[in-house]
C-alpha cells in the first residue's frame, strides 16, 4: 500500500545516527493531553470526547474524523486559536523527567523529534514556555498544521488528510527502516493517535497514568505488541542509557524474542 500524501514537508532524515529518539506530545512529555484539556474546558466536555475516544478504539470511527469534531466543537464555542495558545501555555505543564532526558541525548548526540496528532503552533507555545524560545525552535516536530480565516474561525490542517489517523505517525519512523545502516528507534506514546506507529519502533515505550485511559497500553496489550510500560520520562532514561551504552540489548529490554524476521511481520 501507497504511503499517503502529506500536505506538510518532513524534516531530514538523520542518516548517520545510530539511535533516534521519537515521541508523542500529549498525554507523553505533557502530564496532561493539551487537545483534550481545550476539548474538555473549551469545547464540547469530557464525556462527549470519551466517548468519541470509545468509538476509535472500537473500530466504530476513525481517530482523523473524532479529532476534528473536538477542535470544531471548541470554535463553534467561540475560541480563537490565539486564544486557546495562551490557555495551554497556562495550563499545560510536561512530565518531571522530561528535561533532563532531553539535555542527555543532546549531550550525547541523539536525536529528537516530537511525534503528533495535534498542531505545531501549540506543541510550540508549551515548548517555548518550558524550555525557552531558541531551545524549543531546535526540536523538530512532526505534526498537523492549523489554518486560520480572516474572521478568527479556524480549523487542523491534516498532514495525511487520506489517512484515517490524519497524521499516520508510522510516516516518521518508516523511512529510516529503509535506510542501509537504520537506527535503533525509540518511540514514546500514551494514546489513540499512537497505534500507527506503535509496531514500527524497535523500542516502544508507553505510558501510563494512574486514572488515565491508557489507550495505548490497552491497545498493545490486545494485539500483544512488545512494549515497555513507565509513567516518568525519568524511569525510561535508564533504559535508553543501557542500550546506547551497550549494557543491554533490544531484545533484554522489551522482554521478547526479537528478529529482523519477526518484527518486520509484527510491522505487516
Amino acid at each position: 500500500m501507497a504511503p499517503p500524501e502529506s500536505t506538510l514537508p518532513y524534516p531530514l532524515l538523520h542518516t548517520d545516527k545510530k539511535f533516534v529518539v521519537l515521541s508523542d506530545w500529549d498525554g507523553t512529555i505533557t502530564t496532561r493531553d493539551s487537545n483534550d484539556y481545550m476539548t474538555d474546558n473549551l469545547g464540547y466536555g469530557a464525556e462527549k470526547r470519551r466517548a468519541g475516544n470509545l468509538t476509535v478504539l472500537a473500530g466504530k470511527n476513525n481517530f482523523r474524523d473524532a479529532f476534528r469534531e473536538m477542535m470544531e466543537s471548541i470554535v463553534a464555542n467561540g475560541h480563537s486559536f490565539e486564544e486557546c495558545k495562551e490557555v495551554l501555555r497556562k495550563n499545560i505543564t510536561i512530565d518531571s523527567g522530561f528535561k533532563d532526558f532531553h539535555r542527555w541525548l543532546k549531550a550525547n548526540d541523539i536525536p529528537f523529534i516530537v511525534v503528533s496528532s495535534g498542531m505545531v503552533p501549540t506543541i510550540r507555545a508549551v515548548l517555548e514556555n518550558v524550555l525557552g524560545k531558541d531551545e524549543a525552535n531546535k526540536i523538530d516536530i512532526i505534526s498537523n498544521d492549523v489554518e486560520i480565516d480572516a474572521d478568527g474561525k479556524w480549523r487542523i490542517k491534516y498532514r495525511h488528510p487520506s489517512s484515517g489517523f490524519g497524521h499516520d505517525k508510522s510516516q516518521a519512523i518508516l523511512p529510516y527502516r529503509s535506510l542501509p545502516n537504520p537506527p535503533t528507534l525509540f518511540f514514546f506514546g500514551d494514546g489513540v493517535s499512537d497505534m500507527s506507529a506503535a509496531r514500527y519502533a524497535d523500542v516502544l515505550f508507553v505510558k501510563t497514568k494512574e486514572g488515565g485511559d491508557n489507550d495505548l497500553h490497552a491497545y498493545c496489550v490486545k494485539e500483544k505488541i512488545p512494549h515497555v510500560v513507565f509513567t516518568n520520562f525519568a524511569e525510561a532514561l535508564p533504559i535508553v542509557q543501557s542500550i546506547v551504552r551497550g549494557e543491554k540489548t533490544v531484545k533484554d529490554v522489551i522482554g521478547a524474542d526479537v528478529t529482523p524476521e519477526n518484527l518486520t511481520c509484527a510491522r505487516q
